[in-house]
């Protein structure tokens, strides 16, 4: 019987999973690979591209075999459907932008993989995210990871702390181009394999296209747009099909461009206006998730306000009932209701929640 310390790896079939199975095993680790099949037959008669692709379990069973460990496969396809691709449909017909990817790593990674992790005997489960995690007596720490351009450490901030107890993600300390190396001079077979762009359920990252094929399009999802002043100036097709920040698809002739600064799901109206005044002075965030001991007093944070933003200075007070309000020092804009505002102290990853839609008093006045 193996003395060794089992971990199952959640393998996706790319380079960065593959090489955190590859590492894991250099270490002494007894490694299990699983993937999640989160794909069904309709998805796959619908789309060109295949969803999330059933190429992926063919890339993860061939490096599994080259690695010599067993390689097992989850059908999650009705989960995913329920916990992700349902509630990013209703998030942008409720006027939000939703994040599927942090619900998918609760929901599905660190929830579907502990529980066979544990069925299997395995003490952890691993993932090929970018991400530190210190393990230490009063428990573990997550921590943005070596390669700043790669943190992944914001689409984990759901994540209990016992969770992260029973995590190992092993590419913390590697660049992407260190893990592509590993990989060639492993000879694995994906070493070189294109890194996947946008989220993975939507083909070719047309979001508008996906929506259009679930809800539909009509008169009745048209309405109006409005600049600040409620005055019309033209009609959507759907407010499922625009988010804060988006320029694309705008009646033109205003003088300026415009820009998304507001939806408004029971209007079914879309307020437009320059760009300068998308800029807010501060949000509120609802559903928090602390990490770490929550702040009692205003605590001076980064924050990132959409993954691929660059984190700003803020100040941020724990509020009653799951919310909190962020202050930022300089007036950000983009912040959008739906996505996910993460806080962290340094490099430690504190918690964060949803953003809450504006009421036009956060609106800074920033010059053009």
């Amino acid at each position: 019987m193996s003395t060794k310390t089992r971990v199952v790896v959640g393998m996706s079939g790319g380079v960065d999973s593959s090489v955190a199975a590859y590492l894991l095993q250099r270490q002494g680790y007894e490694v299990i690979g699983v993937t999640l099949k989160v794909w069904s037959d309709s998805c796959l008669s619908r789309s060109h591209e295949k969803c999330c692709g059933p190429q992926s379990i063919v890339d993860a069973r061939l490096v599994a075999h080259q690695l010599g460990i067993p390689h097992f496969v989850l059908d999650e396809a009705e989960a995913f459907e329920e916990e992700v691709i349902s509630p990013f449909v209703r998030g942008y017909q409720h006027g939000r932008t939703p994040n599927p990817c942090v619900l998918c790593n609760e929901k599905m990674k660190f929830d579907r993989l502990p529980r066979k992790a544990k069925a299997w005997g395995a003490e952890y489960v691993a993932t090929g995210h970018y991400a530190r995690i210190e393990h230490i007596e009063e428990g573990a720490l997550l921590k943005r990871a070596k390669d700043e351009r790669k943190d992944q450490t914001y689409f984990l901030f759901r994540l209990g702390r016992k969770t992260l107890d029973g995590m190992l993600t092993p590419l913390g300390d590697y660049t992407k181009e260190e893990v592509r190396e590993l990989a060639r001079k492993a000879g694995l077979s994906v070493w070189d394999k294109e890194e996947s762009q946008g989220i993975c359920f939507v083909p070719g990252n047309e979001y508008g296209a996906f929506l259009a094929e679930r809800i539909g399009e009509g008169k009745d999802k048209v309405g109006q747009i409005v600049d600040l002043s409620g005055r019309p100036i033209g009609q959507h097709r759907g407010i499922e099909f625009y988010t804060v920040g988006q320029r694309r698809g705008l009646p033109g002739g205003q003088g300026k461009p415009l820009y998304v600064l507001a939806i408004d799901p029971a209007q079914r109206r879309i307020v437009v206006g320059p760009w300068e005044a998308l800029y807010q002075t501060h949000c509120f965030l609802n559903e928090t998730n602390w990490q770490q001991q929550p702040p009692t007093t205003p605590l001076p944070v980064t924050v990132k306000v959409r993954y691929n933003y660059p984190a700003s200075l803020a100040r941020l007070t724990v509020l009653s009932d799951r919310r909190a309000r962020l202050d930022f020092e300089s007036p950000q804009p983009g912040v959008a209701p739906g996505q996910a505002a993460v806080c962290y102290v340094d490099d430690l990853l504190l918690g964060g929640g949803w953003i809450e839609p504006s009421t036009g008093e956060d609106r800074a006045e920033v010059t053009p």
